[in-house]
């Protein structure tokens, strides 16, 4: 099994919220499929989860049947909270991606672009967004802590029986 540090509300968004895309600048997944372990990064008070959710809240429950109001029990900072299925990994680049322009939509004269999924995004600040596929989350009764790192790492043999506990 891999983790992924995903800063809130995106985590809580992944495994309560329909997420099922995660955008990242490069591809962290390299060929893996296969179970993902989602880890709630720690913020700092810039970037705190209230913050967050304040800047992308109507954004964000238009997507979701979610309230607009954070609720601080979702934050679980530090926490392994859930589990969802890797399937796919593909470039938003209209260029054998996901980003095809659509040149006769009625609300944008400019033209739209669409993507695999609402949460996906299209170019990015250097080239375009990798989208990570998720299906399947199950979430954890009891999160599990743990100190999270960047990219999509291997978990280790303990935490995993840790989660397979609570997911069975």
């Amino acid at each position: 099994m891999r983790i992924l540090t995903v800063r809130q509300p995106w985590a809580w968004a992944i495994i309560h919220g329909g997420k099922t895309v995660e955008n990242r600048v490069r591809n962290v997944a390299g060929g893996y499929r296969g179970p993902v372990a989602i880890h709630v990064a720690r913020a700092d008070a810039e970037t705190a989860p209230e913050s967050l959710w304040m800047q992308h809240s109507d954004w964000y429950r238009d997507r979701t049947a979610q309230p607009k109001k954070f609720d601080p029990a979702w934050s679980d900072r530090g926490h392994i909270v859930g589990v969802v299925d890797l399937v796919d990994v593909h470039s938003a680049s209209v260029v054998g991606g996901c980003g095809w322009m659509q040149n006769d939509c009625d609300e944008h004269p400019n033209g739209c672009r669409h993507h695999c999924s609402p949460w996906a995004m299209g170019p990015a600040p250097e080239g375009w967004y990798q989208h990570l596929v998720l299906e399947n989350p199950r979430a954890l009764a009891e999160p599990i802590p743990y100190t999270g790192a960047l990219g999509l790492r291997t978990l280790d043999d303990a935490t995993v029986a840790l989660i397979e506990r609570q997911l069975a």
